[in-house]
């Protein structure tokens, strides 16, 4: 068994080939080649949640489970909100292979997989991004984001302005006044909030644009306006989560729209993607388990070890 620290999980990975790998994990979600059960979630009172992610991909024999605490209290203290190990297993013997930190990995798996979602699910000629949120995940959707796309135009913005000004800064991109402003200028807009109630309004997205909301992971919590929601085209990671979890999906139901696709089954050819320039397409990500244990399959082939 080895262990691997951050600093080693961000040597060893390969970010290139982590949105492919990502690809592939949602695909094979999708068509019945993982097997995982939606994530059980421990409510440690009002301070946080810990969760056990497990998942099994069956053709590449990848066992694997995450365990992630959210302590949105952290932030006051100077730690991450969100923490998490990765357990590596031996599919035939069940042998822990490996322990590794996953915060890094939740953090930019999460960015690959909306990065997926821009590569199948955006206009081809859509150059402008904007991003609500000025924290760990807006970070890493530059970052990654940026990897398929050559963007014309990066605007942010976020509640807490002198974090706003250092994102801005620090990655290159243009602090704007306003979460409006962010959504009228932008052919692409990445929701990546704390907030519980929606940053994002119908009136302010024009028809053709590519939603992403990545940061609400209970059924309270929604960054989109429902009525938004309902005038895309939904696409989530997983109806399952999606139907438990998601704030934005369930007010999006509840305004009259429904989830129209996984993801992966737009990877796997089972339904289709973007239809027209005009339509609004909207993805979802809860993060999936099958996303983790790949990402953390490739770190641990980047190690070197073998079974």
């Amino acid at each position: 068994m080895i262990v691997l620290s951050e600093a080693d999980v961000r040597r060893l990975l390969d970010l290139d080939a982590l949105i492919p790998a990502m690809e592939r994990a949602l695909a094979a979600f999708s068509s019945g080649g993982v097997t995982q059960p939606v994530r059980e979630i421990l409510r440690i009172g009002i301070r946080g949640a810990f969760a056990a992610m497990p998942a099994h991909v069956h053709k590449e024999d990848i066992l694997g489970t995450k365990l992630v605490s959210v302590f949105p209290g952290n932030a006051e203290r100077g730690l991450h909100t969100h923490l998490a190990t990765i357990l590596l297993n031996d599919a035939h013997t069940g042998e822990t292979l490996a322990v590794m930190d996953g915060r890094y990995i939740t953090e930019v798996r999460t960015a690959a997989v909306s990065a997926v979602s821009v590569r199948h699910l955006a206009r081809e000629d859509a150059r402008r991004l904007g991003i609500v949120g000025s924290g760990v995940q807006a970070r890493s959707h530059v970052e990654m984001l940026r990897r398929v796309r050559a963007w014309t135009e990066i605007g942010a913005w976020s509640p807490n302005r002198a974090n706003l000004e250092r994102f801005a800064e620090e990655c290159g991109v243009a602090a704007l006044s306003s979460a409006e402003e962010v959504a009228r200028n932008s052919d692409v807009v990445v929701t990546a909030t704390a907030s519980s109630q929606p940053v994002v309004r119908s009136e302010w997205v024009a028809d053709g644009a590519h939603l992403i909301a990545v940061g609400s992971c209970f059924p309270s919590h929604s960054e989109i306006e429902g009525a938004l929601v309902a005038r895309s085209w939904l696409y989530v990671d997983s109806r399952t989560a999606a139907m438990k979890e998601s704030g934005d999906v369930l007010n999006g139901i509840a305004a009259g729209g429904e989830i129209r696709a996984e993801l992966g089954e737009v990877l796997a050819g089972l339904a289709p993607g973007r239809r027209s320039r005009a339509e609004i397409t909207m993805f979802k990500s809860l993060g999936l388990a099958v996303e983790d244990v790949v990402a953390a399959a490739l770190v641990y082939e980047a190690a070197g070890v073998r079974k």
